[in-house]
């Protein structure tokens, strides 16, 4: 069957252009003098459980934010890692005074924000109903209701999102990264399966909750418009029956980088782009002299649009639609990372742009330093109004041993960073020649060439296992793309009633971050084609194409298709594209490769590679190249329509999201010429 599903992920992307505006991109705004900063020093008072509260009145709007923060190590979970999130799932499950449904409607009807973490909690409200809320955020913490019904319903969503995780690349190299930088038997570098998850019992959720949530390594800050000896009597009354515990914490595992620099690669076999990621830890803290040199140099490298990686990757070489870094200042465990997602066959150029970077950012240039230093500026400036940042700037202040003026002087500190700074900091915190160059990706198209760059090279499976380097498997000599073609066909109902299919019409939906995503789906003979996508009811994007001509909408908004995508579309002649593998010299069989969770005979066209079930013959996906995406779609549940099987459950990647599309309808040969006018 013709797939014109790679205009799906077109929606997502083609609202912008339509309003694009042309703008001066190398004129920079002329930064003005320094400001003075003035920040209001919290009020602090602590609780005889251990609590510490930090009180910031700031009148100007009728809002009060609050913000608890645990202020504690990671500690290992074992056999029952996930107990933690599982634990803070209960939060706010209703009371043992107040049932779920009556503590979550009082929220709404109070206009709020509430919500609880396993590192706290965070609220947000007016003032008049602050007192309520407060209330209603204690009693959640004080006396929450543990059932055992309600643990298990988290433990199976849980599980579900690790089933959709296990094709993701970007799940696959967070997870293993971690477990390769400390250890996966540590607290930093342990993570949750389908097995720790399932062996966790309402008395561990208990007993988590007795022993790390706790008032006395908790920050409550309070800020917005209150007045301070009132909220004083609100927390007492409120947090004072919060019991503390006299938990204690190990030490944290013993963590190093890698000797010399290396490449750690873990086999994704559906993916059609390299998860790249570059970093070493370091111990910088926020009261060190280097910090401020180090952001900008951060900044420089990878912090945003303008900075270094992002014009090599994306402006330079079109590797990626976005290249960044960052440098955490985590108490427990600071790390330096580079990172971007990148096409499979420009993942060897992309690692060595990388290293070039990276090595290079000991040296910056006048100008560099300059729109550094305005940037950074402006952003914290623009970050006071917030609530909520003023409330890290009084946690960060107790917890990460600042100086009393740390904030006050934030802009004069960044004013005094030289460029000397810069190299001296970099060469703390970044280490080209001691880092983990760590890659999710498809290793049978990525492997080769990485290996040729001259780093060690080692590899790991989804679960960070070392492991071989993968093998592809040997085709028969015997397999070809007509007989692959021949044995799909026979799969799906024959030729005879092959031939007999002139259109079909399909309808499905999908949920996008748990809104409806509805298809409408007509292809024809000869290239033609109408889709209509509506979200919520509203139609996002119609595309609709006779063969020779067409047109698009979205946003209301009506233009003719661009020549380039009206020919490609026209390519698409068959219903079935297979029928025309023995007659075009552009298929060629790659190999066998594991595809949505199928070995499957590979078989590559200029701006296709088509996958089909070694032992049904059934296509199990396709990735298509168009307008620069890769689009990876899956096929499952066959069904048959008009003595054709065809797929009713269908996956594509939008965005680095994969979306279900389940087929409500398909119908044969009801098409008319006018469905595609």
């Amino acid at each position: 069957m013709k797939n014109n599903f790679k205009y799906i992920a077109a929606v997502f992307l083609i609202s912008g252009a339509l309003n694009a505006q042309k703008i001066d991109i190398n004129k920079m705004p002329v930064a003005g003098p320094t400001p003075t900063i003035n920040i209001t020093t919290p009020k602090t008072f602590t609780l005889k459980n251990g609590l510490t509260v930090m009180v910031v009145e700031n009148n100007k709007l009728p809002r009060v934010n609050v913000t608890l923060s645990m202020d504690r190590p990671p500690y290992y979970e074992g056999k029952i890692v996930g107990v933690s999130q599982v634990m803070a799932d209960q939060l706010g499950n209703g009371t043992t005074k107040m049932s779920k449904d009556d503590f979550n409607k009082r929220v709404d009807y109070l206009g709020a924000n509430l919500s609880f973490s396993s590192g706290g909690a965070f609220s947000n409200s007016l003032s008049k109903y602050f007192p309520e809320i407060l209330g209603m955020m204690a009693e959640a913490i004080t006396y929450p209701k543990f059932s055992a019904e309600e643990v298990e319903k988290t433990k199976d969503r849980m599980i579900e999102g690790l089933k959709a995780d296990e094709k993701s690349a970007d799940a696959i190299a967070s997870r293993v990264s971690n477990a390769l930088i400390y250890g996966k038997n540590t607290s930093r570098g342990e993570f949750e399966t389908e097995e720790s998850i399932k062996a966790i019992t309402l008395a561990d959720v208990q007993n988590t909750y007795q022993k790390h949530y706790i008032p006395n390594n908790a920050h409550l800050v309070i800020v917005g418009d209150v007045k301070f000896d009132e909220v004083k009597k609100l927390v007492e009354k409120n947090f004072n029956n919060w019991k503390k515990s006299n938990t204690t914490y190990p030490a944290l595992e013993p963590a190093a980088n890698v000797a010399t620099t290396e490449i750690n690669i873990v086999d994704v076999p559906n993916a059609v782009q390299s998860v790249i990621s570059v970093g070493n830890i370091h111990d910088l803290k926020m009261n060190d002299p280097k910090y401020f040199a180090a952001t900008m140099a951060n900044y420089i490298l990878g912090g945003g649009g303008e900075a270094r990686l992002f014009m090599n990757l994306r402006e330079k070489n079109a590797f990626t639609y976005g290249a960044y870094s960052s440098l955490s200042t985590y108490k427990y465990g600071p790390t330096f990372s580079a990172q971007s997602s990148v096409r499979n066959e420009v993942t060897d150029k992309a690692v060595k742009e990388f290293m070039t970077e990276l090595n290079g950012i000991t040296t910056v240039k006048p100008e560099e330093l300059s729109n550094a230093k305005a940037k950074l500026k402006g952003d914290f400036i623009r970050s006071l109004e917030r609530p909520e940042t003023i409330a890290r700037f009084a946690v960060n202040q107790k917890t990460q041993n600042l100086p009393s003026d740390f904030y006050t002087n934030y802009l004069k500190s960044i004013d005094k960073v030289t460029a000397a700074d810069i190299s001296n900091a970099v060469k703390a915190t970044i280490y080209p020649n001691q880092s983990r160059i760590f890659i999710a990706g498809k290793a049978s198209e990525i492997a080769e060439p990485l290996e040729k760059l001259g780093y060690p090279v080692k590899y790991f499976d989804d679960k960070a296992n070392p492991t071989t380097k993968p093998v592809a498997q040997k085709v028969d000599a015997g397999i070809t793309t007509t007989s692959i073609a021949d044995k799909y066909i026979t799969a799906i109902g024959g030729l005879a009633n092959v031939q007999k299919i002139n259109s079909l019409s399909t309808t499905a939906s999908a949920k996008v971050q748990g809104m409806d995503l509805d298809l409408h789906l007509i292809q024809g003979k000869g290239g033609k084609m109408m889709m209509d996508i509506k979200m919520m009811g509203n139609t996002m994007q119609k595309i609709v194409f006779d063969g020779k001509d067409g047109y698009m909408e979205a946003q209301g908004q009506k233009m003719p298709l661009p020549a380039e995508q009206k020919t490609e579309m026209a390519k698409d002649s068959e219903l079935f594209p297979e029928l025309g593998f023995s007659k075009s010299a552009d298929y060629k069989v790659a190999g066998i490769e594991q595809y949505n969770g199928e070995d499957s005979y590979v078989v590559k066209g200029k701006d296709v590679t088509y996958y089909y079930s070694v032992k049904t013959g059934l296509k199990t996906g396709e990735v298509k190249s168009a307008g620069g995406q890769t689009i990876p779609t899956t096929y499952a549940d066959y069904r048959d329509v008009a003595g054709v099987k065809v797929p009713y459950k269908f996956t594509q990647n939008m965005g680095g999201m994969d979306v279900e599309f389940i087929v409500k309808d398909i119908k044969a040969n009801q098409a008319k010429d006018t469905d595609f006018k």
